[in-house]
């Protein structure tokens, strides 16, 4: 059997396509493969930190991000903002950002499957392009770019997805443009592959938690 690792590059290969679904038994083979029996250790308890487990491959699409957006991988300094008024901005952030910018696919916009960039006035952006322009935009209001790292996906009907994971104190919040709710990463119901690492957001960490893991493994 193929590691856990390369089982999940090949799922974000196989369901490339934005809003691409995958079936209910396709999504029971995942949860198979992803059931760590391979993996060693039991899981453990889920938490309310997302804890990278390994070195991976970045997303398709991800590409030159950090030359065009350097702010996009950049790890800053500290700041001083408590859970609660991260919190709170981070909720304004995303309410007014998924207001602001209508959906389109990558395919209708640019003409590929996948293109990380920030949303067009004219047309808008998906996921990935909603999750890089919260990120700016709470950069720009003084949150430090070492909380702000984006993540790759399963959605609740097993689409692939991206969201924005804020770290705080009190755990790891998502942003989504799927909804204007801000929540507990382990509240969003997602299947969670991929994340920027914390330590050099212009690499990615595996991270194998929620949804068809049901909690973190160790």
């Amino acid at each position: 059997m193929r590691s856990t690792f390369e089982s999940a590059e090949r799922i974000e290969r196989d369901g490339a396509g934005r809003g691409a679904r995958l079936g209910a038994g396709f999504a029971l083979a995942l949860a198979l493969v992803f059931g760590l029996q391979a993996a060693g250790p039991t899981a453990a308890a889920e938490g309310t930190t997302l804890t990278p487990r390994k070195s991976i491959a970045a997303p398709e699409g991800f590409g030159d991000v950090c030359a065009r957006y350097q702010w996009a991988c950049a790890k800053g300094s500290a700041d001083q903002m408590n859970a609660r008024a991260l919190l709170k901005l981070a909720q304004d952030v995303n309410s007014a950002v998924n207001r602001r910018y209508r959906q389109v696919t990558d395919r209708r916009q640019y003409g590929t499957e996948e293109f990380w960039a920030l949303p067009t006035s004219a047309r808008g952006g998906d996921c990935e392009d909603f999750a890089l322009a919260k990120k700016m935009s709470l950069i720009e209001a003084g949150v430090s770019p070492a909380r702000l790292l984006i993540a790759t996906v399963l959605d609740r009907k097993r689409g692939l997805h991206a969201v924005l994971v804020m770290r705080t104190e009190a755990g790891d919040f998502v942003l989504d443009n799927l909804r204007n709710r801000v929540s507990g990463w382990q509240d969003t119901g997602y299947t969670f592959l991929r994340m920027q690492d914390p330590s050099a957001p212009s690499r990615w960490q595996a991270v194998f938690a929620g949804g068809i893991f049901g909690r973190q493994s160790t």
